[in-house]
């Protein structure tokens, strides 16, 4: 495989270049975004997978001499990252991907055994893109947007990789903390304190644990299922569409989202507290419905739910858990689980 470039997105416009995690006329496509050309025969979880085995089975077309993605996280550097480093990527090819499954789907199973170094990995992109750039999301609210001041990331991240994936603990420092914090959560979750129901019919899982934890802790018990309804001490819950329903995953067909504004209006009716119920849009990347959400921006809804306010609600907790299954189990009642819904297909079901 040809030496490759790192380009910006709007580069795009004047040269061909593989496009990962995005989309783009001008370009080979390996992403797992809803409803993106990625070849079938290649299709897997997270673009980085995509990108894997894209070069496992050197692919027609990735002789293109550019590589590019409109944001920063770690699914797409992973992706951008090995076809840039092909023969690497395929030595650490696990890692790799374990690495973009805890990054985009925050899916940590420390049963696997590569997870624990992939984690590191994931925590030292997570405190240095803190320490240095921005958080996920909070261009949102400069004026240059994320696609352009993305660049700066990859342009940081990309040289540097290669020793950390080497030698993590090179980097200690860097992601000693996170990764505390995840291990003592993964703890709570695995423990006495937590209680777990799953409905796999409707795609829910109820996770019951005393406080919010890290969300690749949360997320670690919830593989397989695509709503996590976390309910806290002191009657706090949050509700929430993974990002496994924003995108086309391979290994699982899914129920498609629908919009959470009924189920806002019947909790509301019951609501004794002064706060409201309130919810993200269906194509937001992870939605949530919870108290008083529309105080929160996007940086804040992608933030750990240890690091937001989580209000205490008036609704007794099995009143809650009975009010939420019911809702879906009647919406969902007469749609099948199905592979690559449209964003089409999910906008005229909601």
């Amino acid at each position: 495989m040809n030496k490759k470039q790192f380009i910006p997105f709007a580069a795009l416009k004047d040269k061909k270049a593989i496009v990962v995690d995005s989309t783009h006329p001008n370009g080979l496509i390996l992403s797992h975004w809803r409803g993106t050309p990625t070849p079938d025969n290649l299709r897997d979880d997270t673009s980085a997978a995509i990108v894997l085995n894209a070069i496992r089975n050197n692919l027609p077309g990735l002789e293109l001499p550019y590589v590019t993605a409109n944001h920063f996280d770690i699914d797409g550097f992973v992706g951008v990252w090995s076809l840039l480093n092909p023969e690497l990527a395929l030595e650490h090819e696990e890692l790799l991907r374990q690495m973009a499954l805890i990054g985009d789907f925050r899916e940590l199973d420390l049963n696997h055994p590569l997870a624990g170094e992939a984690l590191k990995l994931v925590c030292w992109i997570n405190a240095r893109e803190r320490e240095l750039f921005y958080k996920p999301f909070a261009a949102d609210e400069m004026e240059e947007k994320e696609v352009m001041q993305c660049v700066k990331k990859f342009e940081y991240f990309l040289p540097r990789f290669k020793q950390v994936l080497k030698d993590p603990d090179w980097e200690r420092g860097a992601w000693e903390d996170e990764v505390g914090e995840v291990l003592l959560g993964y703890r709570t979750m695995y423990s006495p304190a937590t209680k777990l129901t799953r409905y796999p019919e409707i795609g829910l899982i109820v996770i019951e644990t005393p406080e919010p934890v890290h969300y690749y802790a949360l997320f670690s018990r919830t593989v397989g299922f695509d709503i996590v309804l976390a309910c806290y001490s002191n009657n706090r819950y949050e509700l929430e569409y993974k990002y496994t329903t924003w995108v086309d995953i391979a290994t699982r067909p899914t129920l498609p989202r629908l919009t959470m504004a009924p189920l806002a209006e019947k909790l509301n009716t019951i609501e004794q507290s002064t706060y409201t119920w309130t919810c993200d849009s269906v194509t937001e990347t992870g939605p949530l419905l919870r108290l008083n959400g529309s105080n929160l921006n996007r940086e804040d809804t992608y933030d750990n739910p240890t690091q937001r306010k989580i209000y205490s609600s008036g609704i007794a907790i099995e009143v809650l858990k009975e009010t939420i299954v019911a809702h879906y189990k009647e919406a969902y009642k007469s749609i099948a689980p199905k592979y690559n819904w449209t964003w089409k297909e999910v906008k005229a079901l909601s």
